[in-house]
Protein backbone atom coordinates (compact mmCIF):
# COMPACT_ATOMS: atom_id res chain seq x y z
CA UNK A 1 0.00 0.00 0.00
CA UNK A 2 1.64 3.51 -0.98
CA UNK A 3 2.35 5.75 1.61
CA UNK A 4 0.91 9.38 0.84
CA UNK A 5 4.19 11.61 0.25
CA UNK A 6 3.52 14.02 2.99
CA UNK A 7 3.51 11.66 5.72
CA UNK A 8 6.31 9.71 4.05
CA UNK A 9 8.36 12.95 4.65
CA UNK A 10 7.20 13.31 8.36
CA UNK A 11 7.70 10.40 9.38
CA UNK A 12 11.05 10.83 8.02
CA UNK A 13 11.87 14.08 9.74
CA UNK A 14 10.09 12.63 12.78
CA UNK A 15 12.55 9.05 12.61
CA UNK A 16 15.87 11.91 11.99
CA UNK A 17 15.36 13.89 15.01
CA UNK A 18 14.73 11.12 17.21
CA UNK A 19 17.39 9.09 16.18
CA UNK A 20 19.60 12.25 16.70
CA UNK A 21 18.47 12.36 20.45
CA UNK A 22 18.99 8.85 20.87
CA UNK A 23 22.15 9.05 19.48
CA UNK A 24 23.88 11.42 22.16
CA UNK A 25 22.20 9.17 25.50
CA UNK A 26 25.34 7.32 27.05
CA UNK A 27 24.74 3.73 27.33
CA UNK A 28 24.31 3.75 31.18
CA UNK A 29 21.60 5.89 30.81
CA UNK A 30 19.95 3.07 28.13
CA UNK A 31 20.70 0.45 30.53
CA UNK A 32 19.30 2.02 33.50
CA UNK A 33 15.97 2.84 31.90
CA UNK A 34 16.59 -0.90 30.05
CA UNK A 35 16.18 -2.41 33.78
CA UNK A 36 13.51 0.20 34.95
CA UNK A 37 11.68 -0.98 31.39
CA UNK A 38 12.12 -4.94 32.37
CA UNK A 39 10.82 -5.00 35.83
CA UNK A 40 7.38 -3.64 34.50
CA UNK A 41 7.53 -6.49 31.51
CA UNK A 42 7.85 -9.03 33.99
CA UNK A 43 5.11 -7.63 36.58
CA UNK A 44 2.52 -7.64 33.76
CA UNK A 45 -0.11 -9.91 33.99
CA UNK A 46 -0.34 -10.57 30.25
CA UNK A 47 3.67 -11.71 30.43
CA UNK A 48 2.83 -13.78 32.78
CA UNK A 49 0.22 -15.81 31.76
CA UNK A 50 1.92 -15.97 27.90
CA UNK A 51 3.04 -19.14 26.97
CA UNK A 52 4.84 -18.14 23.98
CA UNK A 53 6.23 -14.73 23.48
CA UNK A 54 8.08 -12.98 20.62
CA UNK A 55 10.72 -10.82 21.50
CA UNK A 56 13.81 -8.44 19.69
CA UNK A 57 17.03 -8.86 20.47
CA UNK A 58 18.23 -5.20 20.46
CA UNK A 59 21.04 -3.20 18.98
CA UNK A 60 24.01 -2.16 20.72
CA UNK A 61 22.34 1.53 21.65
CA UNK A 62 19.26 3.56 20.42
CA UNK A 63 16.97 1.58 21.94
CA UNK A 64 15.57 -0.61 24.90
CA UNK A 65 18.00 -3.15 25.89
CA UNK A 66 16.49 -6.86 26.06
CA UNK A 67 18.94 -9.28 26.87
CA UNK A 68 17.28 -9.95 30.50
CA UNK A 69 13.91 -9.69 29.27
CA UNK A 70 14.69 -12.83 26.93
CA UNK A 71 16.72 -14.42 29.70
CA UNK A 72 13.72 -14.16 31.72
CA UNK A 73 11.37 -15.92 28.87
CA UNK A 74 13.39 -18.77 28.63
CA UNK A 75 14.37 -19.29 32.23
CA UNK A 76 10.61 -19.40 32.82
CA UNK A 77 9.47 -21.89 30.43
CA UNK A 78 7.79 -19.94 28.19
CA UNK A 79 8.76 -20.40 24.27
CA UNK A 80 10.55 -17.91 22.88
CA UNK A 81 10.60 -16.50 18.95
CA UNK A 82 12.83 -13.51 17.97
CA UNK A 83 13.15 -12.13 14.46
CA UNK A 84 14.53 -13.00 11.38
CA UNK A 85 14.88 -10.61 8.09
CA UNK A 86 14.17 -12.48 5.02
CA UNK A 87 16.28 -10.13 2.70
CA UNK A 88 14.84 -11.60 -0.55
CA UNK A 89 11.18 -11.10 0.39
CA UNK A 90 11.83 -8.53 2.51
CA UNK A 91 9.77 -9.42 4.97
CA UNK A 92 10.73 -10.74 8.75
CA UNK A 93 9.69 -14.08 10.37
CA UNK A 94 9.92 -15.53 14.19
CA UNK A 95 11.84 -18.16 15.00
CA UNK A 96 11.92 -20.40 17.66
CA UNK A 97 14.99 -20.13 20.58
CA UNK A 98 15.35 -23.25 22.40
CA UNK A 99 17.77 -22.40 25.39
CA UNK A 100 20.67 -19.91 26.18
CA UNK A 101 22.89 -22.12 24.74
CA UNK A 102 21.48 -21.69 21.65
CA UNK A 103 20.48 -17.79 21.62
CA UNK A 104 24.28 -17.65 22.45
CA UNK A 105 25.69 -19.51 19.54
CA UNK A 106 23.43 -17.31 17.16
CA UNK A 107 25.05 -15.62 14.12
CA UNK A 108 24.69 -11.66 13.30
CA UNK A 109 22.75 -10.56 10.75
CA UNK A 110 21.15 -7.64 9.51
CA UNK A 111 22.38 -4.35 11.54
CA UNK A 112 24.71 -6.30 13.45
CA UNK A 113 21.84 -7.89 15.58
CA UNK A 114 21.99 -11.58 16.43
CA UNK A 115 19.55 -13.69 14.15
CA UNK A 116 18.41 -17.44 14.21
CA UNK A 117 19.54 -19.58 11.49
CA UNK A 118 16.92 -21.99 9.79
CA UNK A 119 18.35 -24.70 11.30
CA UNK A 120 18.72 -26.01 14.33
CA UNK A 121 20.88 -29.13 15.66
CA UNK A 122 20.73 -30.34 11.99
CA UNK A 123 16.52 -30.00 11.86
CA UNK A 124 14.47 -27.19 10.63
CA UNK A 125 13.88 -24.12 13.19
CA UNK A 126 10.21 -23.80 13.79
CA UNK A 127 8.80 -20.23 12.81
CA UNK A 128 5.30 -18.83 12.80
CA UNK A 129 4.85 -17.79 9.55
CA UNK A 130 5.86 -21.34 8.21
CA UNK A 131 3.72 -22.67 10.11
CA UNK A 132 -0.20 -22.74 10.95
CA UNK A 133 -0.78 -24.17 14.21
CA UNK A 134 2.29 -22.44 15.93
CA UNK A 135 0.95 -19.29 17.81
CA UNK A 136 2.12 -16.26 19.55
CA UNK A 137 0.50 -14.69 22.81
CA UNK A 138 2.62 -11.65 23.01
CA UNK A 139 5.18 -9.42 20.74
CA UNK A 140 7.62 -7.37 22.81
CA UNK A 141 8.34 -4.61 19.62
CA UNK A 142 11.09 -1.86 19.26
CA UNK A 143 10.15 1.24 18.04
CA UNK A 144 11.71 5.72 17.04
CA UNK A 145 8.94 6.96 18.65
CA UNK A 146 5.98 6.12 20.42
CA UNK A 147 2.36 8.08 21.47
CA UNK A 148 0.35 8.31 24.14
CA UNK A 149 -2.71 6.91 21.94
CA UNK A 150 -0.15 3.71 21.15
CA UNK A 151 1.07 4.88 17.95
CA UNK A 152 4.23 3.44 17.46
CA UNK A 153 6.82 4.89 14.52
CA UNK A 154 8.84 2.09 13.58
CA UNK A 155 12.46 2.32 11.53
CA UNK A 156 10.50 2.89 7.96
CA UNK A 157 10.77 -0.94 6.38
CA UNK A 158 7.12 -2.17 7.99
CA UNK A 159 8.80 -5.23 8.99
CA UNK A 160 6.35 -5.55 12.45
CA UNK A 161 3.30 -4.17 10.10
CA UNK A 162 3.35 -6.98 7.38
CA UNK A 163 4.20 -9.70 9.88
CA UNK A 164 0.98 -8.75 12.06
CA UNK A 165 -0.87 -8.09 9.17
CA UNK A 166 0.05 -11.78 7.78
CA UNK A 167 -0.07 -13.58 11.12
CA UNK A 168 -4.20 -12.28 11.24
CA UNK A 169 -4.70 -13.01 7.94
CA UNK A 170 -4.08 -16.98 8.53
CA UNK A 171 -6.79 -16.74 10.95
CA UNK A 172 -4.50 -16.78 14.46
CA UNK A 173 -5.71 -14.52 17.14
CA UNK A 174 -3.99 -11.26 17.40
CA UNK A 175 -1.08 -11.30 19.75
CA UNK A 176 -0.59 -8.32 21.80
CA UNK A 177 1.66 -5.81 20.82
CA UNK A 178 3.93 -4.57 23.70
CA UNK A 179 6.11 -1.70 22.82
CA UNK A 180 9.13 -1.08 24.80
CA UNK A 181 9.85 2.48 25.25
CA UNK A 182 13.08 4.73 26.34
CA UNK A 183 11.92 8.33 28.02
CA UNK A 184 12.96 10.08 24.89
CA UNK A 185 10.48 8.25 22.57
CA UNK A 186 7.63 8.90 24.21
CA UNK A 187 6.21 12.21 22.55
CA UNK A 188 3.24 14.13 23.82
CA UNK A 189 2.49 15.12 20.20
CA UNK A 190 0.86 12.67 17.90
CA UNK A 191 3.19 9.79 15.75
CA UNK A 192 1.92 9.93 12.20
CA UNK A 193 0.51 6.66 11.28
CA UNK A 194 -0.63 5.74 7.94
CA UNK A 195 -4.18 3.09 7.64
CA UNK A 196 -1.88 -0.13 7.94
CA UNK A 197 0.20 1.06 10.56
CA UNK A 198 -0.58 -1.54 13.74
CA UNK A 199 -1.49 0.71 17.01
CA UNK A 200 0.11 -1.07 20.23
CA UNK A 201 -1.87 -2.62 23.06
CA UNK A 202 0.45 -1.80 25.60
CA UNK A 203 3.53 0.68 25.87
CA UNK A 204 6.27 0.06 28.51
CA UNK A 205 8.64 2.79 29.33
CA UNK A 206 10.62 3.41 32.30
CA UNK A 207 8.19 5.74 34.03
CA UNK A 208 5.26 3.53 33.39
CA UNK A 209 2.91 1.63 31.87
CA UNK A 210 0.38 2.98 29.03
CA UNK A 211 -2.35 0.89 27.95
CA UNK A 212 -5.11 0.95 24.94
CA UNK A 213 -7.78 1.02 27.59
CA UNK A 214 -6.45 4.28 28.66
CA UNK A 215 -5.14 3.04 31.75
CA UNK A 216 -2.03 3.52 32.88
CA UNK A 217 0.64 3.30 35.61
CA UNK A 218 2.58 6.04 34.90
CA UNK A 219 4.72 8.11 38.36
CA UNK A 220 4.76 11.56 36.32
CA UNK A 221 1.73 12.69 33.75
Amino acid sequence: MAIPTVLKAQKRALRKAISATLSQLPLTNIEEQSQEITARVLSLTSFKHATSVSCYLSMPSGEVRTPAIVDAILASGKTLFVPKIQTAEGNMDFFRIHSADDLASLPSGTWGIKEPDVLWQGEKRTSILGSTTEGLDMILLPGVAFDRSLSRLGHGKGYYDRFVSSYVASGRPKPLLVGLGLREQLLYEGVPMADHDWKLDVLVTPDGTLFADGENTESTI
